[in-house]
This record gives C-alpha cells, sequence and structure tokens, in this order.
C-alpha cells in the first residue's frame, strides 16, 4: 500500500497539465505583458497627426507641438520667437552690412504665406560672419512688438551662414505711402496656391531698408514649425511705409499669420543708441 503511494505521487508530479488552445485566454502575466505593450506600439505609431499648422483651428500655433515630433521645441523651448521688444540695453551697436544686388527672384503662395526667393548672390555681414540671403516673406500683422506696439505687417528676411546658423532681419510695415518693392512682389503673385510665379523683372532689396538702420538684437527662433532656437534676429528700428491698398492685398489672402507672443525668458535685448 505504502509503494502504490509513492507511485501515485511521483506521477502527480510530472505529470504537465494539458496546454489550452491557442484560442484560450490566459492569465499568464508574459502573455498579459505582451499584450499591453502592443497598445503602445500603435499609439507610438499614430503620435504623427495628420492636421497641418496653420495660424487658426485644429493647428492654431497652441496646438503646434503635438502635431508632429519634431514640432516639440514650439511648446517646451526657452528661447522663442516673437517676443515684444522693451527693457533693451542700449549700446553702440556694429552697422549691419547689407550686401544686396538688382537680382532676379520668384514668388511662391505656400498656404502660409508670401515667400519671395532671390537669386544667390545677396547677403549680409554681421560679428565677423557672412549670411546669405535664402528667402524673404511677409506676416501680417508684424509678429514682433516695440514696447507693446505692434505694426500693420512686416517683412521677414531669412539668411544662413555657411555653418547652417540662422540670421533674419525684420523689416516692421505701418500704413502710409506706396512701397515700390513690395508692388513689384504683388505684381508677379502666382494664381493658385503653391504655384511660384519667375518674375521676368529684378528686385532690388536695399529698396526695402529704412534710411535709419538702427536695430535690436536677441537671440530667438523660428517663428513657424519646428521653432527652431539658435536664430540671431536683427529688427529694423525704423519701420517702412505701404499703402493700405498694399496691405488689402496681403490681407485678402491672409488677413492674419502672426504666431502669438512668446515668453522673454529673461533675454538679453540690445538696441543700438
Amino acid at each position: 500500500a505504502d509503494r502504490l503511494k509513492e507511485d501515485a505521487a511521483a506521477l502527480k508530479l510530472t505529470t504537465k497539465p494539458p496546454a489550452p488552445p491557442p484560442d484560450v485566454k490566459t492569465n499568464n502575466p508574459v502573455d498579459q505583458r505582451a499584450r499591453r505593450a502592443a497598445k503602445p506600439a500603435a499609439a507610438a505609431s499614430a503620435a504623427k497627426s495628420s492636421t497641418p499648422w496653420s495660424y487658426t483651428g485644429e493647428g492654431a500655433p497652441e496646438k503646434w507641438a503635438q502635431l508632429q515630433p519634431e514640432f516639440r521645441q514650439c511648446g517646451i523651448g526657452t528661447r522663442q520667437s516673437p517676443i515684444d521688444l522693451r527693457d533693451t540695453i542700449k549700446v553702440d551697436q556694429e552697422r549691419i552690412q547689407f550686401d544686396y544686388k538688382p537680382s532676379s527672384f520668384s514668388v511662391i503662395d505656400n498656404g502660409h504665406t508670401i515667400q519671395v526667393n532671390v537669386a544667390a548672390g545677396n547677403g549680409l555681414t554681421i560679428m565677423g560672419r557672412r549670411y546669405e540671403l535664402q528667402q524673404f516673406h511677409f506676416h501680417r500683422p508684424s509678429e514682433e512688438r516695440i514696447n507693446g506696439r505692434q505694426y500693420d505687417m512686416v517683412a521677414h528676411l531669412v539668411h544662413k551662414d555657411a555653418e547652417g546658423r540662422q540670421a533674419t532681419v525684420a523689416v516692421l510695415l505701418e500704413r502710409g505711402q506706396d512701397q515700390p518693392l513690395i508692388q513689384t512682389v504683388w505684381n508677379h503673385l502666382p494664381l493658385e496656391r503653391g504655384d511660384t510665379y519667375a518674375a521676368p523683372v529684378p528686385i532690388d532689396l536695399t529698396k526695402l531698408l529704412p534710411k535709419e538702420q538702427g536695430y535690436f538684437s536677441y537671440m530667438g527662433s523660428m517663428t513657424t514649425p519646428p521653432c527652431t532656437e539658435g536664430v540671431l534676429w536683427l529688427v529694423l528700428r525704423q519701420p517702412v511705409q505701404l499703402s493700405q491698398q498694399q496691405i488689402s492685398v496681403f490681407s485678402h489672402l491672409y488677413p492674419m499669420n502672426a504666431r502669438p507672443l512668446q515668453a522673454n525668458s529673461g533675454r538679453l535685448i540690445k538696441e543700438s543708441n
């Protein structure tokens, strides 16, 4: 009898329960972890929103950082633009050496603004570095402010040096007399959004600059996604006039395309004496 009991106990220890059929769920913690891990993977693939960035609605500036992973800087950056230029430090800033010449150009309505691409060879020198002009474009109203004052429009002239560092010149635009260079751009607007119009005439960007070229300088960012920081901003202090009709042409296409003000975050803002 004792021998039979021992054999029965041994049989119980060595016999495995039958495996459940493949379609039966178990409480195996390894299986549960695997199922849970599959959900974040699916969520990660959907992290990229199909909503395009814009200035209103679902793609508005306060949502830029959530639209694409590469737009995160728009929400977490500490050196973002535009800002209100106040509490400045007045110093003898070196003069910006503009090297602009009559050049061929093309105009594109890119869905966010009117952008002008100018032939190579235009640029500026500041702080011992030369920056080549990449393009210029417009915002309405002005994105930057001076002691709280916002202007009717602004032109941003985007430059890059040989190492890819960006310097952007802001020319503030206020209602007044006709501006010949801006009229030349408007004369060659493409008829369809997304199209490019190669103008048959040259453009001379010296005609867009104010006579007095004192400026504010600070370190900021691009004002559109991905909001990359490390941009040297040069905001010319004296505004340039354009007519109400010229403002109306742009506002017909883009009634408002300005990013809201960003925190100054204690940045040093220099102003020419």
